[in-house]
């Protein structure tokens, strides 16, 4: 009996086949599946389970820790001193237990040596040797205060290495100190001063005196010899006696000859004695710049103030010359040019005997002598020394192969005068225009001619001029006159003054630059400032001073200026009253 349906055939019974089949395997690969998830749910769980006990100990650790760290914070704390720091393994394992070969610091409290373990809340860099450490009960550094502020004060003898110095404290204890704290990797100089810490014994800072740093000014001076006006001869024997030997060295070493040591600059006061000076370590410098082809200028110049080198204690002062020398060797081992200045030279180095309440020069002129020798293997240092009492300072200084060289700095003369002005009253200072209309337009030619007639008004020989009668002890006289005593300090304070009139001109009128009113007015003004200042009490004195030489003085007279104005208005007031009454008396007679 037919169904209506037709019987599947072959090919559709391999289909179905086939699906069965493929089935089958695709139901046997989820099944491995799902046992390698029920394995690894199974791992998870046990991994999951030793999780949670490692998070449970754990936390009991950091409860513990928590606790350990409370208690590490609990007053009362004690400080100490850092003496060392100790890292992990720093000792032999054959000379220590484990126990003290761990990272630690060794430091010093109530005078006792201990090591010490450190907080795990405390950076391990941040502690340095000389600070100052709060320790809990159990010692252990819990802290870093600031680095002691107190301590002895001592000067650096000698530099021993990295880590240690000698140094020489009161009573010339000399004492050898590590250095620690801010000073560690520093470079530490002879003669610095530094702070003890007194309980460690660490060198913790430096101290920057002035009686030490009023010695030293590291820049090159800003002054050339174009600066200075009025000294050309001086120059060029400082050129010769200076530059030649340190620029031209093997041609000194050829002929034998050495380089001077030390010059002597003498004369009047503010004739440009320090300004030579100054000039000589800029101009060295700038030729130690051309030898070696670099653009920087490099020298040193050591400025003395004799009085401000003096001190009362006995050793000071020849100590500060031994740290002068030893600054100047250090800087010319560099093999730049080191200028040792000694100003006032006579008030230190004075004729040994001559002191009246002391006699301090015969250990301090004794110190002079060996340091300026010691300075012999040194080609660049020059010790120049500036006085205006040559006479005072004492022979052994003064003789050949200490200071070779003298050069006395005289007063200007009237070419000198003018161009000493001309370094003062420059192109860049306003000149009214009156003036320069005199002149045809031209501005120099009016700042020459101002120049010129101040210069001529200084030095002239009139009776407005006269300064000081000189009696001599053979009774002969002699009248000295302003000019007779300009200086170059004198003419720049001539120039100033003639500045500040024009700048009260100018407020007061609106008249804008200098005048030849200005300039003579003063002129005028600085001289009679000057009248009543010279010494006349001593007149060998004042004559070794004031630059004056020759003959015995026994007399001086300063001429009164003003003294001679009120004689001569009196003089006319008399004239005028005398006039006056001869007038009446001839009309009298006449009526």
């Amino acid at each position: 009996m037919n169904t209506g349906k037709a019987a599947p055939t072959v090919d559709q019974l391999v289909r179905l086949e086939n699906q069965v089949i493929v089935a089958e395997r695709q139901l046997a690969q989820q099944r491995d599946k799902t046992r390698e998830v029920d394995a690894q749910l199974r791992a998870a769980g046990v991994n999951n389970k030793r999780m949670v006990d490692l998070l449970e100990r754990t936390r009991e650790e950091i409860i513990e820790l928590k606790q350990a760290l409370q208690r590490d914070g609990d007053f009362p704390f004690g400080y100490g001193t850092v003496i060392s720091k100790n890292e992990r393994g720093h000792a032999k394992s054959t000379h220590s237990i484990d126990a003290a070969n761990v990272k630690s610091v060794d430091i010093l409290q109530a005078g006792r040596k201990l090591r010490v373990g450190v907080s795990p809340l405390i950076a391990w860099d941040a502690i340095q040797p000389g600070v100052e450490v709060l320790l809990n009960e159990a010692l252990v550094i819990v802290a870093i205060s600031d680095t002691e502020k107190l301590g002895e004060v001592t000067t650096v003898k000698e530099v021993l290495d990295e880590e240690r110095v000698l140094t020489v404290g009161r009573s010339d204890d000399q004492k050898v100190v590590k250095i620690g704290g801010a000073l560690k990797g520093e470079k530490i100089r002879v003669g610095d001063s530094l702070v003890i810490e007194p309980k460690s014994g660490y060198a913790i800072e430096r101290l920057h005196l002035s009686e030490v740093q009023s010695l030293i000014l590291e820049e090159v001076p800003d002054i050339s010899y174009e600066n200075i006006g009025g000294l050309g001869p001086q120059i060029n024997q400082i050129r010769d006696a200076v530059e030649l030997p340190f620029l031209h060295a093997d041609v000194y070493r050829d002929h034998g000859l050495k380089a001077p040591k030390g010059i002597l600059l003498y004369g009047p006061p503010g004739c440009g004695k320090t300004l030579i000076a100054k000039a000589v370590a800029s101009s060295l410098a700038e030729n130690v710049a051309k030898i070696k082809g670099t653009g920087e200028a490099k020298s040193y110049f050591l400025n003395i103030k004799g009085p401000e080198l003096l001190n009362k204690y006995v050793g000071e002062t020849e100590r500060h010359i031994r740290l002068i020398f030893s600054r100047a060797r250090e800087k010319a081992s560099g093999g730049n040019p080191v200028v040792v200045f000694f100003d006032e030279m006579d008030s230190l180095f004075r004729t040994r005997g001559t002191g009246v309440s002391s006699d301090v020069e015969t250990t301090i002129v004794p110190q002079l002598l060996s340091e300026i020798d010691g300075v012999e293997k040194l080609d660049n240092v020059i010790v120049i020394g500036a006085s205006n009492r040559e006479d005072m300072i004492d022979p052994a200084i003064l003789r050949p192969g200490r200071l070779d060289v003298k050069i006395k700095i005289r007063r200007p003369n009237r070419d000198g005068a003018a161009e000493i002005f001309s370094k003062h009253f420059t192109s860049a200072v306003p000149v009214h225009r009156d003036e320069i209309e005199r002149n045809g337009g031209n501005k120099q030619a009016a700042i020459d001619a101002l120049i010129e007639e101040t210069v001529d008004t200084m030095y002239a020989h009139t009776p407005e001029n006269q300064f000081i009668e000189i009696t001599y002890v053979d009774g002969s006289s002699e009248m000295l006159y302003f000019g007779d005593f300009t200086s170059g300090a004198v003419i720049r304070n001539v120039v100033d003054r003639a500045k500040k009139s024009a700048i009260k001109s100018l407020l007061s009128t609106g008249e804008h630059g200098i005048t030849r009113e200005h300039l003579l007015t003063a002129v005028v003004d600085e001289f009679r400032e000057h009248e009543d200042l010279p010494n006349t009490t001593n007149p060998d004195e004042w004559a070794r001073i004031s630059g004056r030489k020759g003959e015995r003085i026994a007399h001086l007279r300063t001429i009164d200026h003003e003294e001679q104005r009120d004689v001569q208005a009196n003089a006319a007031k008399q004239a005028s009253r005398a006039s006056a009454s001869s007038a009446a008396q001839s009309i009298t007679e006449q009526a």
